[in-house]
């Protein structure tokens, strides 16, 4: 099949027709990448030197790019890719069952080809549609609800080589799922509302300097309005990033503005990976000016003219409407060359879209898949704020950081800062999943209980919640007083509620597939202890398990923290050892013993060796000499 579809006469033309179109630019080589399998649905193995050579790049880059990220496959995959999510509520609400079904359907296996190569199907991480699960990936569009009905109608969809174009609309039509709205969900500003509003803050400023012909750039160096009236509103909201770390904003931006560079960047981070966050889902597709409007204001602090929205591949079918957004917005003048028609206020805005890596979610990595490379954390430091994108200042902020952003430009930073806590200022947006009635969107002002949450949701029983995902902390009903808030319990966003049905010793095991699905395989503590935790986990799953199990879990904690690149190693463990410490007796029901004892004797194997030496004293046994 491979060699037969890589004869395709015009594969160099199309090949070039993509490389053209990004401008022959090595640094969208992931792009170019995803359009050429968009285009073949594959990348085949003779584009790869074709894009090499028309990138000017090494052939290695190109394929390392490649087989670097999940969602591009050299070789054909079928003409329906079909993707089951895999985050553990999507289990609970029976995907593995709906897989199975719908493998039978098409007489397919998981993770093969079909013989006919119509269809593969497979599994993937967590697709942001928790709310609305379980779901899936077709072709990179979404499809939530499913059930057995449904199930079986994209079976039959496929079968009959429907196009996705013609399937049923409401397949595709993916839910807000709004339950609480607050300051940022329900601010109710017009497109530029922000930005205009940071103009005013610096009128005075702008005015002397734009009198003079001076750009924009150099209009805010050295002045108290202007730009820097704005930052020192957003330093005076004591804005935190809400990507879970929890950085001082202000400080961040004020440090690029003050790095030295060539020039500066403004990156939105929408690569939301963990698992049980659907947040930024919602705000790219329905407060997408919002998010604009943060990162020009952003822009204007700081003195950026560029910036780049990297969007996660599990939102890919979010791409045209967001292009839609960007075209608008330069037509209102709200980006591009003078904005909101202040001379040299220049700034725009471009769209990368990611394929398939949760640990792009990290700042640098996700730098360096920017550029166009594998999505490898970098050393730190430097930082992004002096050395980020093409080794020049940047500053990177979530999807939800910026729209707080553009919400202080309006409101300012003594009114945000009158929501939440001492130190926690603003809102809060939780993606609220799993043993709910009323699973979507909570916005809550910093401060709230874990049981205002859980009564709100509906959620009956619980058990355990996952905060912040797995790489978070997991807590019991003893802890349910506790608040959200940087103070107390930090998070991303994800909030996943398991009631008393639910087996933590199983939700901790699909994290730890998880990990080690995600690791990015650059480091062997990571590499290798991921997999030793997996290896670990379904051996006390299928029986086998003993203490030495639990053991060696803890001992390969502390390698991690220690050794492991990055904070996805350093945090693979969290879930294991929360539930360890406060749902033991899942796992010890699961142990063969409770007492550990080795299938082999090592004392009597060396029961000869004694004999031929002479020795059979107390210390010549190994029991005595420990």
């Amino acid at each position: 099949m491979e060699a037969m579809n890589d004869l395709t006469p015009d594969l160099e033309q199309r090949a070039r027709r993509v490389v053209t179109r990004w401008g022959h630019e090595p640094t969208r080589l992931l792009q170019i990448l995803r359009e050429v399998q968009e285009d073949f649905g594959y990348v085949p193995e003779r584009a790869i030197p074709l894009i090499a050579r028309y990138l000017r790049v090494p052939y290695s880059r190109v394929k390392g790019v490649a087989s670097f990220y999940s969602f591009l496959v050299i070789g054909p995959q079928g003409e329906y890719r079909v993707l089951f999510a895999d985050n553990v509520t999507d289990r609970m609400a029976g995907s593995e069952r709906l897989l199975d079904a719908l493998c039978k359907r098409l007489w397919a296996e998981p993770g093969k080809v079909s013989e006919d190569g119509l269809v593969s199907v497979g599994r993937t991480s967590c697709t942001g549609l928790c709310d609305q699960g379980p779901g899936l990936l077709v072709n990179g569009r979404a499809i939530g609800r499913l059930d057995d009905e449904r199930v079986e109608r994209i079976g039959e969809l496929i079968l009959a080589r429907v196009p996705l174009a013609d399937w049923p609309p409401e397949f595709f039509r993916i839910e807000d799922n709004v339950r609480r709205a607050d300051l940022l969900l329900g601010h109710g500003l017009a497109p530029g509302d922000a930005i205009r509003a940071a103009l005013r803050r610096g009128a005075t400023g702008w005015s002397e300097h734009a009198a003079n012909e001076r750009s924009w750039r150099e209009a805010y160096v050295g002045t108290a309005q202007g730009p820097v009236a704005v930052l020192e509103e957003i330093k005076r909201s004591n804005l935190r990033g809400r990507g879970g770390a929890g950085f001082t904003t202000g400080v961040k931006w004020e440090a690029c503005r003050h790095a030295t560079g060539l020039a500066r960047y403004v990156v939105c981070n929408a690569d939301e990976g963990e698992p049980g966050t659907f947040k930024d889902r919602v705000l790219l597709s329905s407060h997408a000016d919002l998010v604009f409007d943060g990162m020009t204001v952003a822009a204007y602090a700081i003195g950026a003219t560029q910036g780049y929205l990297y969007l996660r591949g599990e939102y890919r079918y979010l791409l045209e409407s967001l292009e839609r957004t960007l075209a608008r917005r330069r037509e209102a003048k709200l980006l591009g060359n003078g904005i909101c028609g202040q001379p040299g206020f220049d700034f725009d805005v471009e769209i990368h879209v990611g394929a398939g890596s949760y640990v792009c979610g990290e700042e640098s990595a996700l730098i360096e898949s920017l550029e166009g490379k594998r999505g490898v954390p970098r050393n730190r430091p430097p930082y992004p704020v002096t050395n980020g994108y093409l080794q020049q200042p940047t500053i990177v902020n979530n999807v939800e950081t910026l729209c707080a952003a553009a919400l202080i430009a309006v409101h300012g930073g003594d009114g945000y800062r009158s929501l939440g806590t001492l130190k926690s200022s603003g809102t809060k947006i939780l993606s609220v999943a799993g043993d709910v009635a009323r699973p979507g969107l909570y916005e809550y002002p910093f401060g709230v209980t874990i049981r205002q949450v859980l009564e709100d949701c509906g959620a009956r029983n619980t058990q355990a919640v996952q905060i912040s995902g797995p790489s978070g902390i997991c807590i019991d009903s003893t802890e349910f007083d506790r608040r959200i808030a940087f103070e107390d319990l930090p998070t991303a966003g994800a909030f996943t509620v398991f009631d008393a049905s639910r087996d933590m010793f199983e939700v901790a095991r699909n994290y730890a597939h998880f990990f080690a699905h995600e690791s990015c395989g650059f480091c062997t503590p990571c590499r290798v202890g991921t997999s030793m935790l997996v290896a670990a986990m379904d051996k006390i799953h299928a029986g086998n398990g003993t203490q030495h199990e639990l053991r060696e879990i803890g001992r390969l904690n502390k390698v991690l923290m220690m050794s492991a690149h990055c904070g996805l190693g350093h945090t693979a463990c969290n879930p294991i050892l929360d539930t360890l410490k406060r749902f033991r007796p899942a796992y010890e029901r699961k142990l063969r013993s409770l007492d550990f004892t080795p299938s082999f004797d090592l004392d009597g194997a060396l029961a000869r060796a004694r004999q031929m030496t002479g020795r059979d004293d107390e210390a010549a046994h190994l029991e005595a000499s420990r």
